[in-house]
């Protein structure tokens, strides 16, 4: 087998498996933003930090939805790259959230021990699944720059 044929079964454009996932993670996404921006349009008077809180999550539904789209439309091998951004918008999806938490923490003047697990695991959960997806395209790319070499 050749460098070439190896470096083209690294990472194939995405299976059929994993468009579905993108496709459904892209919908999924859609679908969360239009019902959040659906309620957000027929409740009058929201208070100010619901408002805030319902641009977040339709601003995350729609991140999402546009990267499904992204990973889908793809036709060149993405060398993990798709793993890599979906890890930065675990990441973002977290912080904000995690500044929501202290936001309303601070309001009501106590912090809410269950909160805190949620805002604990989640970050965690964000950090350590970029992290391993950062892990994985960098071998990949590494394995990609062998094979180039003719090692």
């Amino acid at each position: 087998m050749t460098p070439e044929e190896l470096i083209k079964r690294l990472d194939p454009p995405l299976s059929l498996r994993r468009r579905v996932g993108y496709v459904t993670v892209a919908l999924a996404g859609l679908l969360g933003s239009g019902l959040v921006g659906l309620l957000w349009a027929t409740e009058p008077g929201l208070p100010p930090r619901t408002v805030v809180a319902f641009a977040v999550l339709v601003a995350i539904g729609l991140a999402w939805a546009v990267f499904g789209t992204w990973a889908v439309a793809r036709r060149a091998p993405l060398f993990a790259r798709d793993r890599v951004v979906a890890g930065w918008l675990g990441v973002a999806a977290w912080l904000l959230f995690t500044a929501g938490a202290v936001v309303v923490t601070t309001l009501r003047h106590r912090i809410e021990p269950g909160l805190l697990v949620v805002v604990l695991v989640l970050g965690a959960v964000a950090v350590l699944r970029l992290r391993a997806a950062r892990r994985g395209r960098a071998a990949l790319l590494r394995r990609k720059e062998q094979l180039s070499r003719g090692s």
